[in-house]
């Protein structure tokens, strides 16, 4: 007796549990390979379903693009910035953000950002979360400047600066080109921000 196999079809779900589990296999995806693994495709072989489930769910690529990046980045933010507590020491302060965000293990989230600023000039939709999102950054690193008392620093010029910094070094270590321990080329070129402006 022959017997043929048929793939599973997918599990009936809700569309809110549908819509769930799209955006987190989108999510897991782009946090392993980047944006630009995320294709109609790609997505429905993660989430185990249709190619034309996803397009019926997303039917705007370029939109579903910018949505997961805006969740990678903005739980990266809350994560970072969300529980951080100033202890009136500037320097203190900004190392200490300027270290957790080049750690290594955030080599993922670091992909993520350069990807967007390449995708972004030609998918409007990222291209306007990338702006928000940065611009969020900044407003969020000038708060921990200024709740880290007087230091003599303009906190939109310093926060621009040290956005600057972690981006560009993020960036090269991607490629392998950064020094070995970037925690120390930061602390000196954060010495370098701050001593300028005392």
């Amino acid at each position: 007796m022959s017997t043929t196999s048929r793939a599973a079809a997918p599990r009936r779900m809700p569309p809110e549990e549908r819509e769930r589990s799209i955006l987190h296999g989108a999510t897991a995806l782009a946090y392993e390979s980047g944006l630009e693994a995320l294709t109609v495709r790609a997505v429905a072989s993660r989430v185990g379903v249709t190619p034309a489930l996803i397009a019926h769910y997303r039917p705007v690529m370029d939109e579903f693009v910018a949505e997961v990046f805006g969740d990678i980045v903005s739980a990266e933010r809350e994560e970072v910035l969300g529980g951080f507590a100033p202890s009136g020491d500037l320097r203190e302060n900004l190392q200490a953000l300027v270290e957790t965000l080049l750690d290594r293990t955030r080599d993922d989230v670091a992909l993520v950002w350069v990807q967007s600023w390449s995708l972004g000039a030609r998918n409007e939709a990222l291209g306007q979360r990338v702006r928000e999102e940065m611009d969020l950054w900044q407003s969020g690193l000038e708060d921990v400047i200024r709740a880290s008392g007087p230091g003599g620093v303009d906190p939109a010029s310093a926060a621009w600066l040290l956005l600057a910094m972690v981006d560009g070094m993020s960036a090269h270590s991607l490629v392998k080109w950064a020094p070995h321990d970037r925690a120390e080329l930061a602390r000196r070129t954060l010495s370098a921000v701050l001593d300028h402006a005392d």
